[in-house]
Order: structure tokens, then sequence, then C-alpha cells
């Protein structure tokens, strides 16, 4: 199975990228998916299952860790004709 996720991290910051953006883009980047998207209001990246909820969960914790106050996100069942 296929999986999407779409996230953003708060508080927002335009001026600067704040931390737990930072780490929530680094994980993102450093796990083993597909298609990653990375901009200021919305993320998005795609992978197998066990790659996505994998991400999904560090994501989470290492944002929250690093100051996020909320972290927004959305996991859709990708299927093939969607990609």
């Amino acid at each position: 199975m296929r999986l999407r996720v779409e996230f953003t991290t708060e508080p927002f910051d335009l001026d600067e990228a704040p931390a737990h953006a930072v780490v929530a883009r680094d994980v993102i980047q450093a796990a083993e998916l597909d298609a990653v998207d990375v901009g200021p209001f919305g993320n998005t990246a795609e992978g197998g299952a066990d790659e996505v909820l994998t991400a999904v969960d560090a994501l989470l914790r290492k944002s929250l860790a690093a100051g996020a106050t909320r972290v927004s996100l959305q996991v859709n069942v990708v299927g093939e004709d969607e990609r």
C-alpha cells in the first residue's frame, strides 16, 4: 500500500523558518519517501505505508519536541491511478 502525507507545523513565522519547521523538513527529506515536496505553507510526501508511518511518527515526536504547538496532517491511500 502507498500513502501520501500532507502536513504543516505551527506556529508560523514568515520571516524565518522556526526550529520545528526545519526539524519536520529534515525528517521528511531524510526518510525513504518518494515525491517529497517541502514548501512554506504545506509539505507532501509519498511512499510505502511502513516508510510513511515511520516518518510521521518521527515528524510528530521531533517537531513537537522542537517547539511546534500544532501539527496538522492528513494521510491518504494513494491508488496507482492517482500518481
